[in-house]
């Protein structure tokens, strides 16, 4: 397992450097993780080098990108979008390679074009914001303050919201309310009840299983090999 730098075009020509996990061996099969987004992302990324170790053992590199504005990135959260982390992604498989991609619960909403791949158990982003939303409240109203969901909208299109600790910007908001993951040709849905057991974003603090890492990554290389 290796640290990387892959380069993240922006708008205007320039560029970032951002960071990646692989397990980079020059091989011919290559995955590339787009990872679940906020919190989710720490509640499975042990879960992804888990799979990502089985892959390697099986003749399968992999690499799992941070998106601009997330873990080791030193882009600002609040002023990215669905279409930055699409250009992101898309960047991220070209640098690398990519034969194939792997999209984790909201990482599904930036599964990029032109690349055959798997949607694991894949998260609306409406669905992901009420969520937060949800949290919020729950947490405001603990605190003696009442926050409705309509005046938290309005506040998150306007000046942008902090939510579960992520500071989201209008444009990311609106782009979430409405994305879903895309239906077409070469990409296989894996539902949890494949991997079996219950999802590990449910769980409160990050974890792990080994007989879900095997399962799914015995679906992807089975698939790989095909």
């Amino acid at each position: 397992m290796t640290p990387l730098g892959w380069p993240n075009p922006l708008p205007g020509g320039a560029s970032a450097e951002e960071y990646a996990i692989a397990f980079d061996r020059g091989r011919e099969r290559r995955l590339l993780i787009v990872p679940a987004l906020f919190d989710e992302a720490n509640r499975m990324r042990r879960f992804s080098l888990e799979v990502m170790r089985r892959l390697d053992a099986s003749g399968i590199d992999s690499v799992l990108p941070d998106l601009p504005g997330t873990n080791e990135s030193l882009e600002q959260l609040e002023t990215q979008s669905i279409g930055s982390w699409c250009s992101a992604v898309a960047a991220a498989v070209q640098f690398f390679g990519a034969t194939h991609v792997l999209a984790i619960r909201g990482g599904c909403l930036l599964m990029p074009q032109g690349v055959p791949g798997w949607l694991y158990a894949p998260a609306k982003g409406g669905s992901i914001l009420r969520q937060m939303l949800r949290a919020r409240s729950l947490a405001s109203r603990e605190a003696g303050r009442e926050e409705s969901r309509e005046g938290l909208t309005t506040l998150a299109l306007t000046d942008g919201i902090e939510l579960a600790g992520y500071r989201i910007g209008p444009q990311l908001f609106v782009d979430l309310e409405h994305a879903e993951a895309p239906e077409r040709e070469g990409l296989t849905l894996v539902e949890q009840g494949l991997v079996g057991g219950a999802g590990l974003w449910l769980r409160a603090e990050p974890g792990e299983s080994r007989e879900q890492a095997d399962a799914l990554a015995a679906v992807l290389a089975i698939g790989m090999q095909s």
